[in-house]
């Protein structure tokens, strides 16, 4: 059974609890990465999807990471809580 959690804005794995995002009280997020999500809000809270496929893709691709990933993680973007039904929250 695959427990892995993925952050639901960028997809990343958030396999190490150090790479949560904090809520407001400081908590670990259980759904967005410490890139994504601070405070108990998003970093960037005015990114479209498309600009996070650019950013997933290029960071991806700055780690040497095979294009066959990159596709898979790019192409799971609008599935996420933070994007499904185009919606930004």
């Amino acid at each position: 059974m695959n427990t892995a959690k993925f952050c639901q804005s960028c997809s990343m794995p958030i396999d190490d609890p150090a790479m949560a995002g904090t809520e407001k009280d400081g908590s670990p997020s259980k759904e967005y990465c410490k890139y994504c999500y601070q405070n108990g809000a998003f970093t960037t809270p005015n990114m479209t999807l498309d600009e996070m496929r650019t950013v997933v893709k290029t960071e991806m691709e700055k780690r040497h990471i095979g294009q066959d990933v990159i596709s898979m993680a790019v192409n799971t973007l609008p599935h996420l809580k933070r994007w499904r039904n185009g919606l930004n929250y």
